[in-house]
């Protein structure tokens, strides 16, 4: 079904799921951009997923079957047969003895009443209109385990090692995997994804194809072949139904081989907003207060993978403005944005974070981003940079906000720059989100939460507590969670923090003044998202401690 931008503005504005005006603007920003306006739409939250679901039912006089909130079972998917399912688009929403439900994006297809009638004989079929991506999402239920299609591949293929290498990228895509592990053992190489911050594995490749495999990858990397005893990083690209997937890959010698790990910076995250991401209330309107000052210093700090890249371009988002020159300098550039100048270091000519820093002070930014503050150079330029009128966002490695200030202090930047320049300093970490496919509610009474988590017990009140968890389902691979949010620690630079800081303290220091100040820490938002059925008790002791 391809419908044109006159056809889908009347489905939507004469539908009232739009105003011409949020139409005529997303419009000429999508040609602009050269970008589907759709895409546009949902994605600047000017148009909800549903609601378009909706129209497009509307249009088609046909009812709205929500994949997304209501996934169908393995076995509905798989009542149809795989290569009918997918030519014509159709998943089996509900059934009963008499009628089936079948959903389908393509409903105007003259073929399918008489094409239903052969394949679900004896009952009355009805169609509903689904959302192209649901019945994506549906359609993984067809997919065999890496294994059986390896088999496959080695059996009848000829090029055996560009097939095994697009089955393992198509997977990792479908997953939403941030990850791939290639980790190769005396037998075989181990395939693994990391999703939603935990490796699974995925399957296992015969230790004989698994040179080529490498060969293949250094290629598409652009790294050196004929070189295996020294690390490698690389990049490519994997394109797949228009969708382009950026992956870094890191290659470092073992004693049995090459491991390969390989970075997917995809389009998961480009929709968010701060909106998105987790914060509390009071926690997003601080932290927008300090973001919508002209200059000054705002550092988002937790270790590798805890999403602080995610969270400083939700924050450029919101501040990207026709009227402000925003710039950044990052390692790599993760995700593109229009309307954002974005520089990529280089090690090989030179172009370090340091130097790029200096050189985009002289380009008359209104707003700096800094992918990492990683040396005292590149710290004593950013720090000078937020003093001369410029905000500045980076990212730096410490396990706490508080222990962030004592960190700066220790590599030389002045107390009092640090102070006068400091906006904000926000600590994350990632944890998973129970799934809302099999999310189910339980009962413990004080005496089990006190005897499973005795550090948690006093953030809870002394009665039976409601709390939830995911019993697994196919919708989350039967993990029980589904997608990430994190929990935060914001430290606000206040007057009297100012004067703290001047004094060189120490963290413990930092954070009692903050906590009097109505700071939380880590652990106890996280607290507060395991009682609003956000996450699971377990996710929390796995990613933060409590306070001491």
């Amino acid at each position: 079904m391809n419908l044109d931008n006159k056809q889908l503005r009347a489905i939507l504005v004469d539908g009232d799921y739009l105003s011409a005006g949020d139409w005529q603007k997303a419009e000429a920003v999508a040609a602009k951009k050269e970008i589907d306006i759709i895409d546009y739409l949902l994605r600047e939250g000017i148009l909800n997923k549903d609601l378009f679901g909706q129209a497009m039912a509307e249009y088609f006089s046909l009812p709205y079957a929500d994949l997304n909130s209501n996934m169908p079972i393995k076995e509905q998917v798989l009542a149809l047969p795989e290569d009918i399912a997918r030519e014509y688009r159709l998943v089996v929403y509900s059934a009963d003895s008499k009628t089936v439900v079948v959903a389908t994006d393509q409903p105007d297809n003259q073929k399918l009443p008489e094409l239903l009638k052969k394949v679900i004989p004896n009952r009355q079929v009805k169609l509903a209109y689904s959302l192209t991506e649901d019945i994506d999402a549906a359609f993984v239920n067809y997919r065999k385990t890496l294994e059986t299609r390896f088999a496959a591949i080695i059996k009848k293929s000829r090029q055996v090692v560009p097939e095994i290498v697009d089955e393992i990228f198509a997977d990792a895509v479908t997953f939403k995997a941030s990850d791939i592990h290639f980790e190769p053992t005396e037998a075989e190489v181990l395939v693994r994804f990391r999703v939603d911050g935990v490796l699974q594995d995925a399957g296992h490749i015969p230790k004989e194809f698994y040179g080529n495999i490498v060969n293949r990858i250094k290629v598409k990397s652009h790294l050196r072949i004929d070189e295996h005893f020294a690390a490698q990083d690389g990049s490519l690209n994997y394109v797949s139904d228009g969708l382009v997937t950026d992956m870094r890959v890191s290659v470092v010698p073992t004693i049995e081989g090459e491991k390969i790990v390989m970075r997917l910076l995809s389009h998961y995250v480009q929709g968010f907003d701060l909106n998105d991401l987790g914060l509390s209330v009071k926690d997003q309107t601080n932290f927008n207060v300090a973001a919508q000052k002209p200059f000054g210093m705002i550092l988002v700090v937790g270790p590798t993978g805890s999403g602080k890249s995610t969270t400083l371009y939700a924050v450029l988002k919101q501040l990207n403005q026709p009227a402000v020159n925003i710039t950044t300098i990052e390692d790599p550039v993760e995700y593109r944005v229009p309307g954002i100048n974005q520089i990529q270091v280089n090690s090989q000519t030179g172009l370090t974070f340091a130097r790029g820093l200096r050189s985009i002070v002289r380009q008359d930014p209104d707003i700096i981003l800094v992918g990492e503050i990683r040396d005292l150079e590149t710290a004593e330029i950013a720090v000078n940079a937020a003093l001369t009128g410029h905000l500045l966002l980076s990212t730096f490695h410490s396990n706490d906000a508080a222990t962030g200030i004592p960190r700066l202090l220790d590599m030389k930047i002045e107390p009092f720059l640090l102070a006068s320049t400091l906006q904000a300093i926000l600590a994350q970490r990632l944890v998973r989100k129970i799934c809302d496919h099999c999310r189910v509610s339980y009962t413990i009474s004080p005496a089990q939460l006190t005897k499973e988590y005795p550090l948690a017990a006093k953030y809870f009140p002394r009665r039976n507590l409601t709390l939830y968890r995911g019993k697994g389902c196919p919708a989350c691979n039967n993990t029980g969670y589904k997608g990430r949010t994190a929990i935060f620690e914001l430290i606000l630079i206040t007057p009297e923090m100012q004067e703290l800081v001047m004094k060189h303290p120490s963290s413990r220091e930092i954070w009692q003044l903050a906590s009097r100040q109505g700071s939380r820490p880590l652990f106890e938002d996280g607290m507060e998202k395991v009682k609003d059925g956000v996450t699971t008790m377990d996710e929390i002791f796995r990613v933060a401690e409590p306070p001491q």
